[in-house]
């Protein structure tokens, strides 16, 4: 077997559907689907990344960064509810990668998936802390600075972001059916207050702070302008990952074959409206500028809501909805709980399947005996999670969100067109309307958005790659399922160039990077990853060598 060797349809269901018990429940049904798409969507996107995008990239015009992420993420969407309608079992793009294109390249997207989702909680965790002591101050609670950002902010630890992960990781481990009425709860609120803010702020949007609705660039690419919105539209592109967060459920959705198209693209449809409307009114209320200053592009909400209300004659604005404050507070710390319970429950999926599939040791694999869960999975990323959400900053962990998304997407797109040439009589319960034109489009707007992501993204996500295939060629080749056991498989020589060629990328990415920010600013990423990459030629012209002796 080599490593490009395909799974066929036929054996997941069997894996799936023949575990005598012991595997995953089905209890998810279209609407509870929705719910759990809405549910990880709404939150990491309103109550945060419009802060930073608005203020720092956009303006007012992150309306349409919102509404070219959501074309995009359209594409990307009917692209995976055919997929999920073929191929329902958890695993979500890693294993429809697996299907059409081969282990070697389902490893690479199982591996960015890990990644997407473990980052993307982090991502909502150190909002969530922002807005915990946003409360606490509120009350007159006031906790250390110290302990409440990370070293990059200022800080010491993110306890609280750590705190939550923990938490919610704990919860999640005690089974999927309590996970998702927890969550429809934690919806149903989320809602009540979007609904609630569009609707009360509405009569407070300024027509000027909407003048120029396309803020002039400011001679920085990205800042602002024209390539500041296709810059906003990439950043803001990972608070639509709630419908690929669906589909790593597909194994625990009841007639999958109906409800996860529903389900994948009612979430993002419903989500979308919402995004713009809420935007729209957040930049309306308060000027753009203000989301730019210290704090407040964390908590874009409060902000708005804090200048909904009548000016008094000293110039200070008397909110007219001092209680909707509080009560957004409150939601929003119940809301992100569901976003990242959603998140950790997407990675320990993925982290689930790969397990099964011989790429990663089966202790990851293996379902509690109490609670029907990968109990062993969870308690990981808790940890890694964990220590990611207390030391790495939140504008650092949002980019690698959406690079990590992105990629999943454009492999998802083009797995479709593959899949339609290689198995056009397999049955679906769902077929992407217009194949090849659809997906393609689909692969142009997220590589395109990718390109507007910064240079230190782009580096991180090579390494995180490298580390991957690392992984893969020590433990992977010998231990798949598919490949018998043995190292001895075709492709060797592949994946040594493959991995040659990554570190030379790496190699180059630093120096781009560097060149960005410029030669004096501080060269630390610079040198790790010119020794990770130098290392890495090495160890693959080793591998190389011993491949032809």
């Amino acid at each position: 077997m080599d490593l490009f060797t395909k799974k066929s349809i036929a054996s997941m269901m069997a894996e799936a559907n023949n575990d005598g018990g012991k595997g995953l429940k089905r209890v998810l049904g279209p609407l509870g689907l929705i719910a759990l798409g809405v549910g990880v969507v709404i939150g990491a996107g309103l109550f945060s990344v419009t802060g930073v995008v608005a203020g720092l990239h956009t303006g007012p015009a992150i309306t349409i960064s919102f509404a070219l992420a959501a074309v995009a993420c359209a594409l990307a969407g009917l692209c995976y509810a055919e997929f999920a309608s073929m191929i329902p079992i958890s695993g979500s793009a890693y294993a429809y990668s697996y299907v059409t294109m081969g282990e070697l390249v389902a490893w690479i997207i199982g591996w960015d998936l890990v990644l997407e989702y473990a980052v993307a909680a982090v991502t909502v965790s150190v909002s969530w802390s922002r807005y915990f002591t946003l409360m606490l101050a509120d009350i007159g609670w006031t906790l250390p600075p110290e302990i409440c950002a990370c070293p990059a902010e200022g800080g010491v630890v993110n306890l609280p972001a750590i705190c939550i992960v923990v938490i919610l990781s704990l919860f999640l481990a005690g089974g999927t059916k309590g996970s998702a009425r927890f969550n429809d709860f934690l919806v149903v609120l989320k809602l009540s207050v979007v609904f609630a803010f569009i609707f009360l702020g509405w009569k407070y949007v300024n027509t000027e702070n909407l003048t120029p609705y396309v803020p002039a660039n400011t001679g920085d690419f990205g800042d602002f302008g024209w390539s500041g919105v296709l810059r906003g539209a990439a950043i803001v592109f990972f608070a639509y990952i709630g419908f690929d967060a669906v589909s790593t459920a597909a194994q625990e959705t009841i007639n999958p074959k109906r409800n996860m198209p529903i389900g994948i693209l009612g979430s993002l449809l419903v989500c979308t409206i919402l995004y713009i409307l809420f935007a729209h009114v957040m930049t309306g209320v308060v000027h753009y500028s203000e989301f730019a200053k210290s704090g407040n592009e964390i908590a874009p909400a409060a902000v708005a809501v804090a200048h909904m209300g009548s000016v008094g004659a000293d110039g200070v604005v008397v909110p007219a909805y001092p209680w909707l404050n509080r009560g957004i507070l409150i939601a929003v710390l119940l809301g992100y709980a569901s976003v990242i319970m959603v998140m950790l429950m997407g990675q320990s999926r993925v982290f689930y399947s790969m397990s099964r599939d011989g790429l990663l040791p089966a202790f990851f694999s293996q379902i509690s005996k109490r609670f029907p869960t990968p109990l062993r999975s969870n308690l990981l990323f808790m940890v890694f999670g964990g220590l990611l959400a207390g030391f790495v900053p939140s504008r650092v962990a949002g980019e690698m969100t959406s690079i990590g998304t992105l990629f999943a997407f454009t492999l998802v797109c083009a797995g479709v067109i593959i899949v339609r040439r290689t198995m056009p009589d397999a049955p679906r319960g769902f077929r992407t309307p217009f194949v090849p034109l659809l997906p393609t489009l689909g692969v142009i707007c997220c590589v395109g958005m990718m390109l507007f992501l910064p240079a230190d993204t782009w580096l991180r996500l090579v390494i995180w790659m490298l580390i991957g295939l690392d992984i893969y060629s020590a433990y992977g080749v010998r231990h798949s399922i598919l490949g018998g056991g043995t190292h001895r498989r075709h492709g060797q020589s592949f994946l040594s160039v493959l991995g040659t060629i990554l570190s030379l990328v790496c190699l180059l990415t630093a120096f781009w990077h560097q060149q960005t920010a410029g030669w004096q600013s501080d060269r630390t990423l610079l040198y790790i990853s010119c020794a990770l990459a130098v290392a890495h030629i090495l160890y693959y012209a080793i591998r190389f060598s011993w491949k032809k002796h």
